[in-house]
């Protein structure tokens, strides 16, 4: 069976609905939070991707019982410190981060020695930031300069910290708030802007925890040893995923998209926010609160004339995960965009900056890279007429993804490397792009 996609035509008109499936950062969130619950809880719409499938797997070494079916998944806990494993346990990540790093808040209580590893592209992955803050509650690390593999030894006696995050990582932050979660005393975290998903799940679990909310950063104070009831949760749609949709949208001819019931937590909707000022008509309706999160149906319709973007930094993390698609929309634009302070691109999956700039590359579109920085000289006639080939992109499943928009919507005949890459966050990506027209051979 081939691993790769070809695409020759660009996607006919479209007006449709569509669902996308579970928020990949609520799903490993609640099922780590799940874990540590002392009863059942149940989650429907749970995403169904490798990231997430690693993680139940991690928890069942770890001595938790889990039954899944479907979209539904029910996890047994036991309460906080109540993992259970033979000696020598290794858990694999795979390709997710936020597995890979929360579960380490979750491990710093546990004596006995436990290997982390993950895929090729994780292990090339910064883990130090991390580690160091971990390693401040009382556990001990061995590791790769840093990177997978890595063993923690935790402690029976973790110290509450004081943690200035100042990455704007979501994981960081929320891997020391598990940590917390079973440590005596209070912890204190000095965060840069970032997801808050961890924060609100603490609130709606009734945590002790509180939030004093500035300019720039947040102040987080969690008093630890408190005991966690168990939880449902129907998982909302994740914004991620749906990006895709909507500028596949935006960049299709005569085109017009609803997508139902998306998490639109503000701190997860800065490519809404890019677009809108790029000229992009998108509206949220049916809004309504759920668990904390924000949630809405969006539609989205297709744009003839876009405008560029000197892109405000303050919108650089909560759109971390959608600058590719953001670029292709650059590149369509009226005049000069400049997206600036993106360092942290070049720390996903693959380095995504320069993958940014060699997709453009390859389209013929100009534009200027710098070590944190990209500057996109739009077309708005850009109409690609030549082959392009996609590949050694580390499996990146959204290189891969934001690669497909691009060839459904802009011409030129593309093939595209490791399509099984979708299976760590996005499984039915290709059939969903089948239902609106797309053709990929």
């Amino acid at each position: 069976m081939t691993n790769y996609i070809k695409i020759i035509d660009t996607i006919k008109p479209f007006n449709k609905s569509i669902k996308v499936e579970g928020d990949k950062s609520l799903s490993i969130r609640w099922a780590l939070m799940a874990s540590q619950a002392e009863g059942k809880s149940k989650s429907s719409n749970l995403l169904k991707s490798e990231d997430v499938m690693n993680t139940l797997e991690c928890l069942k070494k770890l001595g938790v019982k889990i039954k899944s079916k479907d979209d539904t998944c029910e996890i047994i806990g036991k309460g906080l410190n109540s993992f259970t494993h033979k000696k020598n346990l290794t858990l694999n990540a795979g390709n997710s981060g936020t597995l890979g790093r929360l579960i380490m808040g979750l491990l710093v209580h546990y004596k006995d020695e436990i290997k982390i590893v993950g895929d090729k592209s994780l292990s090339k992955r910064d883990f130090m930031r991390i580690i160091n803050p971990l390693k401040n509650f009382g556990a001990k690390f061995k590791s790769n300069n840093g990177k997978l593999p890595i063993s923690i030894m935790g402690t029976n006696h973790a110290r509450p910290i004081k943690y200035h995050e100042n990455k704007g990582s979501a994981q960081c932050k929320s891997a020391v708030m598990l940590a917390a979660l079973n440590t005596s005393g209070t912890t204190y975290i000095k965060a840069k802007k970032s997801r808050n998903h961890s924060e609100l799940l603490f609130k709606h679990l009734g945590l002790k925890i509180k939030i004093n909310k500035k300019k720039n950063y947040d102040l987080i104070k969690i008093k630890g040893k408190r005991n966690i009831k168990p939880f449902n949760y129907n998982i909302p749609s994740d914004i991620s995923s749906s990006a895709f949709f909507i500028v596949l949208t935006v960049l299709s001819k005569n085109s017009k998209l609803k997508i139902k019931n998306v998490n639109v937590n503000p701190t997860r909707i800065g490519i809404l926010k890019i677009l809108k000022k790029m000229g992009v008509n998108i509206r949220l309706q049916n809004y309504k609160k759920y668990k904390g999160e924000e949630i809405a149906d969006i539609t989205v319709k297709s744009n003839k004339q876009l405008k560029a973007i000197d892109c405000p930094t303050g919108l650089n993390s909560a759109a971390i995960d959608e600058f590719l698609l953001i670029f292709l929309v650059a590149a369509k634009a009226k005049g000069v965009s400049y997206f600036k302070n993106l360092s942290e691109l070049n720390k996903k999956e693959s380095p995504r900056l320069i993958w940014g700039s060699k997709i453009l590359n390859k389209m013929g579109i100009k534009n200027v890279l710098k070590k944190d920085s990209i500057k996109i000289y739009g077309n708005p006639n850009l109409k690609v007429d030549k082959k392009i080939r996609i590949d050694k992109f580390l499996k990146d499943h959204r290189v891969f993804m934001t690669s497909v928009v691009a060839g459904l919507t802009l011409g030129g005949q593309w093939k595209i490397s490791s399509k099984d890459s979708i299976n760590t966050s996005f499984p039915t990506f290709i059939s969903k792009i089948k239902s609106l027209g797309g053709r990929l051979n």
